[in-house]
């Protein structure tokens, strides 16, 4: 990372890749990274930090530097982290962000999958990026400056808001970039997916590749008649809290999935932002957070099925019970 962020200082394209406790080393350097605003990438396939040790798939490292002020990106699978990885560099070189993005997959589930995916041209993927040109860099002796210099109290405070401010613009560069993809690949994304949510009256918010799995629930539910959908977050930081209540407005219960613990007592990360979003949007649904799939522990169709039904017995008594809980574990 302090190689990325040396090069990325002297004004050129970086990028590094790093799993687990390989992201725990940088830490230091995450905020680095953020503060100077350099627009590198990270390739993170997401694996469980130690201890005890494993090392197998769960959010814990993503989700431990989802505050260092760094833009983050989810796939379900390996179209989606190649066809993010080919965006994120228009949407963190764009003059008014300026922030290193993060990359993530889910470890060994899709990072050593053998999977099908539709590639481009090596060209038009040079076209789609286009060259980098910062107009301030270190190696530019027009314009001479320092990164990274001792930022005492009287101008601390202001650097933070400065980053924040460039947080606020990212969804709609997200979306800019995702439409001109589209025009090319013919492959539309968006700050999250919405599968059969039209008239769902539950529904599932979760990030990565268990979001295939329960698709897979939700068609085999659905062929019984019932109503039930699912969000599939793309763009976890900055986190798109206000579309997030709009797309839920209409659900009657939801259940929000971490795979990584928040340590707490009463929600994971990504818990805790969609319900600080249903909050703040007044919503009247009934809300539970679950935690699954740490270290690797396989998810399966029947345990999102009964996830779902969970969230029916829910919305049938009016009585959402312990809101915090864990999805196949050993008590």
């Amino acid at each position: 990372m302090s190689a990325a962020i040396g090069a990325s200082a002297a004004g050129a394209r970086s990028l590094t890749a790093t799993s687990s406790c390989g992201l725990a080393y940088m830490w230091e350097e995450l905020y680095i990274a953020a503060s100077n605003r350099l627009p590198l990438a990270l390739a993170l396939v997401n694996r469980a930090l130690s201890g005890p040790i494993n090392i197998n798939c769960d959010h814990s490292d993503s989700m431990g530097a989802r505050d260092a002020g760094w833009i983050q990106i989810y796939a379900e699978n390996n179209q989606e982290a190649y066809d993010n990885m080919v965006q994120a560099y228009r949407i963190s070189e764009h003059k008014n962000v300026r922030l290193p993005i993060m990359i993530c997959q889910d470890g060994f589930i899709t990072s050593h999958a053998v999977e099908n995916i539709e590639l481009l041209e090596d060209e038009e993927v040079k076209n789609f990026v286009g060259e980098y040109e910062p107009e301030n860099y270190l190696l530019n002796p027009d314009c001479p400056m320092a990164v990274g210099p001792y930022s005492i109290t009287d101008y601390y405070m202001e650097a933070k808001r400065n980053q924040a401010e460039g947080m606020k613009h990212v969804s709609k560069v997200v979306l800019d970039v995702a439409k001109e993809f589209a025009a090319l690949s013919g492959r539309e994304y968006g700050l999250f997916e919405e599968y059969c949510m039209e008239d769902a009256e539950t529904a599932v918010v979760m990030i990565g590749s268990a979001a295939g799995t329960t698709k897979d629930a939700i068609d085999r539910l659905r062929a019984e008649g019932k109503k039930v959908g699912l969000i599939k977050i793309r763009l976890f930081r900055p986190f798109p809290a206000d579309e997030i209540a709009e797309a839920l407005s209409h659900v009657k219960a939801v259940a929000v999935m971490d795979r990584a613990e928040g340590y707490t007592n009463h929600g994971g990360p990504l818990g805790a932002d969609v319900m600080a979003a249903l909050f703040r949007a007044r919503s009247q649904a009934f809300a539970v957070n679950y935690i699954y799939g740490l270290g690797g522990r396989d998810v399966r169709v029947e345990d999102m099925e009964g996830v779902f039904e969970t969230l029916d017995q829910i919305v049938k008594t009016g009585d959402a019970g312990e809101t915090y809980r864990y999805l196949g574990i050993r008590e």
